[in-house]
């Protein structure tokens, strides 16, 4: 097997793609031979996208009362769950919030809300002028997680200096009806796009472990790969109790670790970030991520979720002799 990976490695050196096929193949990789996939998947990404970390950080901007029905959100109004509930925060404590995140060494911030997606009235303007600032401050790259938005809504946020947008498909068009129904995801697909064509870093990938199987996370990535995603953040499920999935079992460390791999040959220009899920999926395996074939993750906390504290993970990135990406420079530290 060990020349069958290195072979691909060699294609994708060579300007070509993984098939569908040849993914779901090292996805399928069982014992031993799992370990001849890494080091593949760590010089690909180390050959095409260097020895920089992205480091990003996100607040949870407005909190709770979604109507969608995702299986696994606590913020979804159909699960009673412990998740705080409130209103759009306001431009002072979002630009505070970027200021401590441009502490910890995130070189891209995240504004995110709950919700199908802000209102295009004054919410829309709370979350511009909170951008400008971030922007003109300059410290921090401003991205936003804003839901299925308009492209007027989309060029209003460019005019004022976000240049990069996420959303997320969270899982493969065929197994999307099992997880949401109220919406479709064509809709997910399309704000993508729209976003891509308007000229924003795009952000996007999804959540592991909520009943997929491997070829369809192999499906979800070559529809990334179609859209042509600058940035693809994996999350591994976290159950919370209230939830359709609440009961759901981790994936094994390797399971995951495997995804980051499949997702690097498949995306290999694209920065792939580990972010909600890494602790309790991977346990003692965390830094693996890297070795893997990630060049980003997720500092602090996380929407509903406690993260890892920043030091641990800026200590984590240095002793593996990795740096943190300079914001605006694109180089390391």
């Amino acid at each position: 097997m060990r020349e069958r990976i290195e072979a691909l490695e060699q294609r994708i050196y060579d300007g070509g793609q993984v098939t569908a096929e040849e993914a779901v193949e090292l996805m399928e990789i069982e014992g031993p031979e799992v370990y001849d996939l890494f080091p593949s998947a760590n010089r690909i990404a180390r050959r095409l996208k260097g020895y920089g970390v992205e480091l990003c950080g996100i607040v949870n901007a407005k909190s709770g009362r979604c109507p969608e029905d995702c299986a696994f959100c606590a913020q979804s109004a159909h699960h009673r769950t412990e998740a705080p509930v409130y209103d759009l925060k306001n431009p002072d404590e979002i630009v505070a919030a970027a200021r401590e995140g441009a502490g910890i060494c995130a070189n891209r911030f995240g504004i995110v809300t709950s919700g199908t997606a802000v209102g295009e009235g004054p919410e829309l303007d709370r979350v511009c002028e909170a951008v400008r600032r971030i922007a003109a401050e300059g410290e921090v790259s401003p991205c936003a997680s804003l839901g299925i938005l308009s492209e007027e809504a989309l060029r209003r946020l460019w005019e004022a200096g976000l240049r990069g947008y996420h959303h997320n498909l969270e899982t493969a068009r065929s197994f999307f009806p099992q997880i949401c129904t109220t919406h479709d995801y064509d809709d997910d697909v399309e704000t993508v796009r729209t976003a891509k064509r308007l000229g924003f870093m795009t952000c996007s990938g999804g959540i592991f472990g909520i009943g997929e199987s491997r070829a369809q996370r192999v499906e979800m990535a070559l529809t990334l790969r179609e859209l042509e995603v600058d940035s693809v953040p994996l999350n591994f499920l976290v159950p919370v109790r209230g939830t359709r999935l609440e009961s759901m079992p981790p994936l094994p460390p390797l399971e995951c670790l495997k995804v980051v791999a499949v997702y690097r040959f498949l995306l290999p220009r694209a920065t792939i970030k580990v972010c909600a899920g890494r602790d309790r999926n991977l346990g003692d395996l965390a830094s693996w991520i890297f070795y893997a074939g990630a060049n980003g993750m997720m500092v602090g906390h996380y929407l509903t979720t406690a993260g890892r504290h920043p030091d641990q993970d800026l200590k984590m990135v240095q002793d593996l002799g990795l740096r943190p990406v300079v914001e605006g420079s694109g180089r390391a530290l």
